[in-house]
């Protein structure tokens, strides 16, 4: 049974020419939205996935803009709102050295060296620079940990164990 990764929803169409918005949520946008990428397109109500073939992509606003190949008006896209795209595990690729897929770093508990669980993490942000680790604690507002190496001291994604060591101020 092949293992499915959001990729991003087709939130909406764009213009008249078939171009679909997308809320992204893959770690690698340049290369899944890449003309000639093939994505798989679940929709509500439906077990088979529809395969697409990018054809163009365009970042505008805070929306990933694409068309696919053989979809070349509004009418034919319009069905597609609300389906999540996705790619099987096996176009995942091999990581470098302290490179994470994000459904890898989401989950896993957050711990200080000194052995204080701060929590989970939640969500991933992209702000700019490095990410932002968003941690959520037992009834306890939402911590924000860059991914800098002054602070994430280790990450264990097969145990789901991430220390670090608070920067000044970054826990108060």
């Amino acid at each position: 049974m092949e293992k499915w990764f959001n990729v991003g929803k087709i939130v909406n169409t764009q213009g008249i020419k078939g171009e679909v918005r997308v809320i992204s949520k893959t770690d690698f946008p340049e290369k899944r939205y890449k003309a000639g990428n093939v994505l798989y397109l679940f929709m509500p109500n439906s077990k088979t996935p529809i395969e697409l073939t990018v054809k163009s992509h365009r970042t505008h606003k805070n929306f990933e803009l694409l068309t696919f190949e053989g979809f070349h008006n509004i009418n034919e896209v319009e069905k597609f709102k609300e389906g999540i795209l996705k790619v099987p595990e096996s176009q995942l690729d091999t990581l470098e050295k302290d490179e994470f897929y994000y459904h890898e770093i989401i989950g896993c508990l957050v711990a200080t060296t000194e052995g204080v669980e701060l929590g989970k993490v939640t969500e991933i942000l992209s702000p700019g620079a490095n990410d932002v680790w968003v941690v959520k604690g037992k009834g306890q507002k939402e911590i924000l940990i860059p991914y800098i190496h002054d602070v994430v001291k280790k990450v264990d994604v097969k145990e789901k164990v991430i220390l670090i060591e608070p920067m000044e101020g970054l826990l108060s």
